[in-house]
């Protein structure tokens, strides 16, 4: 393992949440040690507030890759500018997103999961993603664990939404949410072009998340040959960590 990647909802911070100080301490001690990349479906204001505005000092921000929209985004700090600067994008045509937009609205109806009540816009235009979330995107993370726990009811929508928009990638994504964008561009992308910008391969990159079942936005990064850790959430994932900085103190003496 030369490259520690991590999924963000569920498995660095709750839905939409920043990380609690021992995660951050944590992942800001990691930076340290190796790169670090955040490989989320979520947008780069999303990263920023959960991620990496929670760091420590202790950060080595120019270790760190921030890979939004499943990776249809890159961004690296920019020291001269003391902030992140986009690398590239890979943004979703005019047309398909008016296309994904009707298809998530009438597949929604028809299921019966598009909800009177909402918390927040429930589809959001990312420009690299289209992102469908059935409580809005500012639900309280109870209502949104709660909603959906076996995930059936965002895997029958995104396979409706597939069928009118056979060219791009849909994905289930977080606890309540759906993910398009351009066929190709998903964490499986991601990881690859990690791997050729860090100069190793996709098998020395560890990749963390909490959705690694075939369903699940995770997934395309395990089957790109990573070394795919699958946890449960955040305290899981935090366990992890400070077992890997354990062992690289001990190691590196």
């Amino acid at each position: 393992m030369k490259v520690m990647a991590f999924d963000l909802d569920g498995t660095l911070a709750r839905s939409k949440k920043p990380m609690h100080k021992p995660m951050a301490d944590a992942l800001s001690q990691l930076t340290r040690l190796l790169p670090v990349a955040i490989i989320s479906g979520g947008t780069i204001d999303l990263v920023r507030s959960q991620v990496t505005d929670m760091l420590s000092d202790e950060a080595d921000r120019s270790h760190m890759h921030l890979m939004p929209t499943s990776g249809a985004r890159y961004y690296r700090w920019n020291p001269e500018d003391d902030d992140w600067q986009e690398a590239y994008e890979h943004n979703l045509s005019e047309e398909d997103r008016r296309l994904v937009i009707e298809s998530l609205e009438r597949h929604a109806r028809e299921l019966g999961i598009w909800q009177a009540r909402t918390w927040g816009p429930r589809i959001e235009d990312r420009g690299s993603q289209i992102t469908f979330s059935a409580l809005g995107q500012q639900a309280p993370v109870e209502a949104k664990e709660e909603w959906d726990p076996t995930n059936e009811k965002k895997n029958r929508l995104a396979e409706a939404v597939q069928k009118d928009v056979p060219h791009l990638a849909v994905r289930s994504g977080g606890s309540t949410s759906v993910d398009i964008s351009n066929r190709g561009v998903d964490k499986a992308y991601a990881v690859r072009k990690l791997a050729d910008m860090l100069g190793v391969t996709v098998g020395q990159i560890a990749f963390v998340g909490d959705r690694m079942d075939p369903d699940g936005n995770d997934y395309p990064a395990a089957l790109a040959g990573t070394i795919a850790i699958r946890v449960t959430g955040p305290e899981d994932t935090l366990q992890l960590c400070n077992r890997i900085i354990d062992w690289y103190n001990r190691n590196s003496r």
